[in-house]
């Protein structure tokens, strides 16, 4: 145990021992995304009740608990992650029905949200039997608080989460197209060997304030907003800066700013550079909402210029 903790148990137990902890019911436990600070008082104690714990890695979560002087046997951590959650719900099904009390933990943060978990608790539900959550650290809303994203007084409030884009090329800039348009703040995730590339993606978004977060709740957090065009440069600008994993913020599109030209412009400048005229206006209409014979027009203008 590190002895930063070696107190949290006992807070835990006096804190949540008290409630009532059904057996036959599983447990999704939100654990730290990074702080191991962050993990709460009836996270821990849940954790200590179960007689399973059903987790993406069990090397990762023998680790975690050992942090917090939790001692589990072996056989009573099982994997269950994205190449077995279908076989293993099964088996924590049938353990549920035994009325045992089955925890399950993602690596890092909620589970179900872009971690397994969403088809185990399906698997459940469909047997009729009980899930309970334990709420705590999200790198979806840990990224979103800080953000200070603010749809404009017209639009649809609220964010939508996409999690990651496709890995090819071709297909990431389709799906960046669908976004353009979307009104409320979109919320992606990315691995540090495809930020680049997605930054240089999101260029066509022009001068749209995006948010990168990158490791959060460590040591060397940090959260920078740029508009689109200026995120590979950013990057770029230091190696510490591609680093750890990414939550990457699309803010809402200021629609004042696509009605006055100034951005759709910037995006039909970046498309016609890789794009015949037609082409470039079509995309640029799609991405913007700016009208197409508009476009068009300050495109003739472009390539006289």
């Amino acid at each position: 145990m590190s002895a930063s903790f070696a107190s949290a148990l006992g807070a835990a137990r006096d804190a949540a021992a008290a409630q009532h902890y059904p057996q036959g019911a599983l447990y999704v436990v939100a654990t730290p995304i990074g702080n191991l600070a962050d993990m709460t008082l009836r996270a821990l104690h849940v954790l200590q009740l179960a007689d399973i714990i059903a987790c993406e890695d069990t090397r990762h979560t023998h680790a975690l608990l050992r942090a917090y002087g939790i001692d589990k046997a072996g056989g009573s951590l099982i994997a269950l992650h994205q190449h077995n959650e279908a076989q293993a719900a099964q088996q924590v099904v049938g353990q549920l029905r035994q009325g045992l009390r089955v925890a399950y933990v993602s690596d890092a943060g909620t589970p179900g949200v872009s971690d397994p978990g969403a088809r185990l608790v399906d698997a459940v539900h469909q047997a009729g039997l009980r899930s309970i959550p334990l709420p705590g650290a999200s790198s979806v809303t840990t990224a979103l608080s800080v953000a200070g994203s603010v749809a404009p007084a017209t639009e649809v409030q609220g964010f939508v989460f996409q999690g990651f884009l496709p890995a090819r090329a071709g297909e990431r800039s389709a799906a960046i197209q669908q976004l353009a348009n979307e009104p409320r703040c979109v919320v992606l995730l990315e691995a540090p060997h495809r930020i680049q590339e997605l930054a240089t993606a999101l260029a066509v978004l022009g001068g749209r304030r995006v948010t990168l977060a990158r490791e959060l709740t460590k040591q060397f957090e940090e959260v920078s907003s740029h508009p689109a065009s200026e995120l590979s440069a950013w990057l770029a600008g230091s190696p510490q800066r591609v680093r750890g994993e990414f939550v990457v913020l699309l803010h809402p599109a200021d629609a004042q700013k696509n009605e006055e030209g100034g951005d759709s412009e910037r995006v039909l400048r970046l498309l016609l550079d890789e794009l015949p005229t037609k082409t470039a206006v079509k995309l640029a209409a799609e991405i913007t909402g700016a009208a197409r014979n508009a476009l068009y027009e300050a495109a003739l203008r472009m390539k006289n210029g």
